[in-house]
């Protein structure tokens, strides 16, 4: 108890350490999809630059140039694609720092790149303004396997568990992956 009350302190005084982080050309993952056409297509945009559908090309981030759905949508392809480091400065341009979307890939993306201290501040936060979003729940469940607490884990797989049964896909997800903890 007392460790995972640590986590939580060390991982929110980390938080706006890298609330905003400095974009640096040639950061970031692998290649991948960086944004959608509006026709289901992966649209692949150099490093640094996001999908604009307005104007249908790539284009670089600018505070204020995309609504939050955008944002959202073109941070959380970044991520998935692995490119962590764009992916926070793009998800970090949101007007609404307290969408629990936005918070939950800020937090996978500073996870992902090895930050896991600063990723669980942002899991924590998006749970705070909505305990009920499992996704975020899962990925907390993975940091937490990651910084080997079990019990972390576990008690997020009981929480995903509560709200949506054991037939979900975070259900799944999370459950395998303390499976493979435990096998390890």
């Amino acid at each position: 108890m007392r460790r995972r009350l640590l986590i939580q302190v060390l991982a929110v005084a980390a938080l706006p350490l890298f609330a905003v982080p400095a974009f640096a050309a040639g950061e970031g993952g692998g290649g991948g999809g960086a944004g959608s056409d509006g026709g289901g297509q992966t649209t692949q945009c150099k490093k640094g630059k996001v999908w604009d559908k307005k104007l249908k090309k790539c284009v670089a981030p600018k505070q204020g140039m995309l609504d939050d759905d955008n944002i959202y949508e073109a941070g959380r392809a970044l991520a998935m694609a692995r490119r962590y480091d764009e992916a926070i400065v793009v998800l970090s341009l949101a007007a609404d720092k307290k969408d629990p979307r936005i918070l939950n890939y800020l937090g996978y993306s500073h996870r992902h790149s090895g930050r896991v201290a600063v990723g669980l501040g942002y899991y924590e936060e998006a749970l705070r303004i909505d305990p009920d979003y499992t996704l975020v729940r899962e990925y907390l469940g993975e940091a937490h396997l990651q910084i080997g607490d079990l019990a972390g884990a576990r008690e997020q797989l009981r929480e995903i568990e509560k709200r949506t049964g054991k037939g979900s896909r975070e259900y799944g997800m999370l459950s395998e992956q303390i499976d493979r903890f435990m096998k390890s």
